[in-house]
């Protein structure tokens, strides 16, 4: 490889000092990059052979290195090198052998090399003079997308949301209707069969597990295996070329880019929100001595959280090695401006924030007030568009559920684990669980409520969930007592024992016709409850047709039919199917399912009441609650009374039998009109449901662990 050095006249100060990036503006491009405590940082730049040409840009203004560049156009391949101090013990671990990636690089070119490979050691954070540059991808100056936007953004209400979570790859990589060679790319989630089969699901929003540029980490790359959910950031503003077709890989990073804001606008045509699982928490660098790919060669101590009596090492609050350090202004700002990228440039809706607790982080722990969460929550652009925290870490004090600011909705994980101790783990525990599955039922006013004024989040900002792509599926949560993550290579050590889940009898697959009829109305149970609660609902892909992982609970390196959604259905799973799309078609077509506010509830006994209470809730009897059922810990039937002030809008009773036994229910005898059962767990299919209209006061009987919906007819 040829190295050349630009002449000094060549290069001049940046007219927008403050711009990081590589921005192209008339006559070439302007450069920035923070490195506040670098010496020098240069601009490498590589022709079509390899060869490198390096410019020195100027610096440091405000902690910034900066330049205006004539003549560099889309496509050119770059590269940055920092100067200055080798001191691990203060922090500092600069090496100019070590070619960096722009942190605010829009397409990223090539593969990194393989840890596996002896040669990838020059990776490493160390003082060797070996150059890194023949093992690393390079950035790419690419132009803003020029995809003409025909059709505005869906802008689907909170209340009218209904998330559906799935992997870009899996999704669509076994699926029939899709041609190969789209299948497992953006283009293939664009693609009509499987937008028709989302629209038809009625799901209103895609989330996206991370689809921003990432790497393996070395000891999956060490072992065979690749980082498939994506949770190892390379890029944040980069879309990941391996889920771009080969056409688009082999065209270029424009390409990837136009591909990604291609699939983005033909979901918005069919009505669907993208949603991005982002991490910004961390990065792919690891531990302090491990690679060295962009931010630690450009100003490890500013953009990572280190120990304060020991810099050399980090302060991990996350789990993976290293945590960003949120506290300093750069790394808020990288990541607004990362998150606006997104939304103005590739037409995102909404972004889930992995381990967002860390991004609200100060010296003295989580603060609601953090300038991120304040920036962002008030931004004239991020503040509109859906914000959705997984409120926790690793970190000290690092579960903060219902503490993030509004409008932000947040992941209920006391409303998944209930959910599941309800239907799968009874007499698990001994405390009473009826009022706390009331609550999650109910909206999580306990959790969401506290604002001044009180309530102003509404039940929205709880993202319902029995499943995510941590975890068991749906099915593997009636299937198996205990996860079997042999295949991640870690001896089942790795993955979540808290799985509150229940086989049924059998561990695993089973020919048994009893062990499999539980099995499918305990998964119907379990998303039913998901559907009907008050909250906004999110569904793991898959879990409507019963997708398993083998009980696989951290499938997070299984790039293979582990993972992959398996479309060759049983009829079992399209009765599954069916049911699942049919509650969602229900609850987008009742508002007393939707509702936006928190319950006002009541005191007294409604049932001698003209008009039903906006909440009530009743004993199997048909009397109405008192404080001695709701505490005794034997109580395991419930009837849940909805309504809403709307005109020509139905009421709502939804029943629920959690005993293992059938049970005898009264209907609330009040001055109501007639109800209709219209969803029964207990029935395979909906095409079971009859046009039986049910007298207030009259008797039910509902089958063993089941749930009914009942609407006002």
């Amino acid at each position: 490889m040829t190295i050349k050095r630009a002449n000094a006249h060549t290069t001049q100060p940046s007219p927008t000092p403050h711009l990081l990036g590589v921005h192209l503006v008339d006559g070439g491009v302007t450069v920035g990059v923070y490195a506040a405590h670098a010496t020098r940082v240069e601009l490498c730049l590589f022709d079509e052979d390899g060869n490198e040409s390096r410019i020195d840009l100027v610096g440091p203004d405000t902690g910034n290195w900066h330049a205006f560049i004539p003549g560099l156009e889309a496509g050119q391949r770059y590269g940055l090198r920092a100067h200055g101090p080798w001191r691990p013990k203060h922090g500092h671990r600069y090496n100019p052998a070590k070619l960096l990636l722009d942190p605010y690089g829009r397409g990223i070119d090539g593969q990194m090399t393989n840890m596996s490979d002896p040669a990838a050691k020059v990776l490493l954070s160390n003082r060797e003079p070996a150059d890194s540059a023949p093992e690393m991808p390079r950035s790419v100056i690419t132009t803003k997308t020029g995809h003409d936007w025909k059709h505005p953004k869906p802008r689907v209400p909170w209340v009218d949301s209904v998330v559906y979570e799935i992997h870009v790859k899996g999704f669509t990589q076994l699926m029939p209707g899709v041609p190969e060679h789209l299948r497992g790319t953006y283009a293939g989630l664009a693609h009509p069969a499987s937008v028709e089969y989302l629209v038809n699901l009625g799901v209103t929003a895609v989330e996206l597990l991370p689809i921003q540029a990432f790497a393996n980490e070395p000891h999956l790359e060490h072992s065979g295996l690749t980082n498939y959910w994506g949770y190892s950031t390379l890029g944040f503003f980069a879309p990941h070329a391996a889920y771009a077709t080969a056409e688009a890989r082999e065209a270029g990073a424009q390409a990837v880019q136009e591909e990604f804001a291609g699939m983005v606008e033909l979901l918005h045509q069919a009505g669907l929100e993208v949603i991005l699982d982002v991490v910004y928490n961390h990065t792919c660098e690891g531990s302090s001595t491990d690679r060295v790919l962009s931010w630690k060669g450009l100003d490890n101590l500013s953009y990572y959280r280190n120990q304060t009596h020991a810099p050399a090492h980090y302060d991990d609050t996350t789990g993976t090695g290293n945590t960003l350090d949120f506290s300093h202004p750069r790394v808020t700002q990288m990541a607004l401006d990362s998150l606006r990228h997104w939304v103005k440039e590739m037409g995102v809706d909404g972004f889930r924030f992995d381990l967002a607790a860390t991004l609200g982080r100060t010296g003295q722990g989580y603060s609601a007030n953090h300038p991120f969460l304040v920036a962002l929550t008030t931004d004239p652009v991020l503040s509109g568009v859906k914000l959705i925290a997984e409120p926790w870490d690793v970190g000290l004090g690092g579960w903060q559920v219902g503490n993030f600011p509004q409008p932000m909705s947040e992941w209920n994980d006391r409303f998944r684990d209930y959910a599941r101790t309800w239907w799968l783990q009874t007499g698990a525990r001994n405390h009473p669980t009826v009022p706390e599955l009331a609550t999650r039922l109910a909206g999580s006013s306990d959790l969401f409520g506290h604002s001044e004024p009180w309530g102003m989040r509404g039940p929205v900002a709880s993202v319902n969930f029995v499943t995510a792509h941590d975890g068991f599926t749906g099915y593997d949560l009636t299937a198996y007592n205990g996860k079997h993550n042999e295949a991640n290579g870690e001896d089942n050590r790795d993955g979540t024992d808290n799985n509150r889940s229940y086989n049924h009898g059998v561990e695993g697959p089973t020919d048994d016709a009893d062990i499999l009829a539980a099995r499918r109305k305990s998964l119907r149970n379990l998303l039913g409850t998901t559907l009907l609660a008050a909250g906004t609902p999110m569904l793991l892909g898959g879990d409507e047709i019963g997708r398993t992982q083998g009980g696989n609970n951290n499938a997070y390196c299984q790039d293979n039919e582990i993972s992959w959604v398996n479309w060759e259905l049983a009829d079992w799973q399209n009765d599954l199917h069916d049911s699942i799309a049919y509650l969602i078609h229900l609850r987008r077509d009742n508002a007393v399912l939707r509702p936006s506010k928190f319950y006002d509830g009541v005191d007294e006994d409604p049932t001698d009441n003209k008009y039903r209470a906006d909440s009530a809730w009743f004993k199997a009897d048909g009397s109405h609650e008192d404080e001695g059922w709701w505490d005794d810990a034997a109580t395991r039937t419930l009837q849940f009374m909805r309504s809403t002030v709307l005109d020509g809008e139905a009421d709502a009773l939804v029943v629920i039998n959690g005993s293992r036994e059938g049970a005898s229910v009264t209907i609330p005898a009040d001055n109501g009109p007639l109800w209709k059962l219209v969803w029964d767990s207990a029935w395979e299919s909906p095409s079971e449901a009859t046009d039986e209209l049910v007298e207030p006061g009259q008797s039910q009987e509902l089958a063993a662990a089941s749930v009914r919906l009942y609407l006002s007819w």
